[in-house]
């Protein structure tokens, strides 16, 4: 039987906080659960940065340590190994975002090749991750999904993409390294879809991977995975899914809106949650031709994926199963899910601090908008201050 009351323990949780990490903690989430003061924040934040004022320190010493990694990887260094001493490896995220030139999907290629090759050197660090409009521009995946031919010139623009591609996932195969591809927005989404199909194709035929991924709270991405595991079941090769409930809800819902056509986002919450859970379920008991990444924050579909995993007696250690929580969050499913030896991964945002700052700025947007998710934060920090207090008296 699972225990339902996993993630309450908070000794385990932030047993890597200590007492001044702890209290830093609580005041950023304190802050972030209030709507004006992110709105504030964001606004002072960006126009300190543009202003060139001297606040880079004190984003550093605040909300950078603690959802980042540091500025670069070798600076990781120090986090990779912490988490690792808790048996929690770690998915190094180039958070740099917004770039559309040639020369900077060319240095975004050079950089992902670079941490392939760190990792090989590092146990704790299995998974690279990128985006796929972080080697080419939107408007081609864009272009592309919508059916409408490329220039010569276009044309030559996507097989550079493709190329970047095909590098980075041949790269990671010869060095067993795993890639998961972000997913996007749904209106350039089909061209990443089927550019990463063409990657599992080439690399996924005897162990996985290539992972894309499936933006949960979108009701067509279940039908879309059913049709892949057809073609990957025929066709020979392994599939690699990333699955999350999604990033761009908002942004999807006005965009379908203002053109004219049904939204891809599900009508409420519970359907997202089932359409997330009923996904798990399809993919834990196709673990022989799928292997998945979860992505979640969300308890009850990590009590889920445990349960499937204690009743399919899938072991714990099983590789076609990771759970995965981004950096300085939900420590509490992070750190208790490895404690009782389940394969975890945090994401790890890095980079230059004013490049990530827009990263950063929709993390604090995003955990403001998450009905519960601050508060539930706030109370487990609350929690283990109260605990170590009374173990210190």
């Amino acid at each position: 039987m699972i225990d339902r009351s996993l993630f309450e323990n908070t000794g385990t949780a932030f047993t890597l906080k200590s007492d001044s990490e702890l209290e830093r903690a609580y005041f950023l989430f304190k802050m972030i659960s209030s709507e004006p003061l992110v709105r504030i924040g964001t606004v002072a934040t960006n126009f300190a940065l543009k202003a060139h004022l001297p606040v880079e320190k004190l984003i550093r010493a605040t909300v950078f340590d603690h959802f980042c990694g540091g500025v670069s990887e070798e600076d990781c260094l120090p986090v990779i190994d912490r988490l690792y001493t808790e048996g929690v490896s770690s998915v190094l995220d180039y958070s740099v975002e917004g770039k559309a030139e040639e020369n900077q999907f060319d240095n975004a290629l050079e950089k992902i090749l670079k941490i392939i090759n760190f990792c090989d050197e590092r146990e704790a660090m299995p998974i690279v991750v990128f985006k796929p409009t972080g080697f080419g521009r939107f408007f081609l995946y864009q272009k592309k999904t919508e059916g409408v031919a490329f220039t010569a010139e276009e044309q030559a623009e996507w097989e550079r993409i493709v190329d970047r591609f095909d590098q980075v996932c041949k790269l990671a195969k010869a060095k067993d390294v795993e890639v998961l591809i972000d997913g996007e927005e749904s209106w350039m989404q089909d061209a990443a879809d089927d550019l990463v199909e063409e990657m599992m194709r080439r690399y996924n035929k005897d162990v996985t991977i290539v992972y894309n991924t499936l933006q949960l709270y979108r009701w067509d991405r279940f039908d879309y995975l059913k049709g892949l595991h057809e073609r990957a079941k025929k066709e020979g090769f392994k599939i690699g899914m990333k699955v999350v409930r999604g990033a761009y809800m908002e942004k999807e819902r006005e965009r379908a809106l203002e053109k004219g056509y049904d939204s891809p986002i599900c009508e409420n919450k519970k359907v997202t949650d089932d359409n997330f859970n009923g996904t798990l379920n399809y993919i834990f008991n196709h673990l022989n031709d799928i292997s998945v990444f979860i992505g979640t924050h969300n308890e009850a579909s990590c009590y889920l994926a445990m349960e499937l995993m204690e009743s399919l007696k899938i072991s714990k250690q099983d590789n076609n199963v990771w759970f995965g929580q981004l950096y300085g969050m939900s420590d509490h499913i992070s750190f208790n899910l490895a404690a009782q030896g389940y394969n975890v991964a945090k994401y790890i945002p890095f980079g230059p601090v004013k490049d990530v700052m827009p990263y950063l700025i929709r993390r604090a947007e995003e955990n403001t908008s998450v009905s519960g998710q601050t508060s539930r934060e706030l109370n487990l920090l609350k929690t283990e201050k109260r605990r170590r207090k009374a173990t210190q008296n």
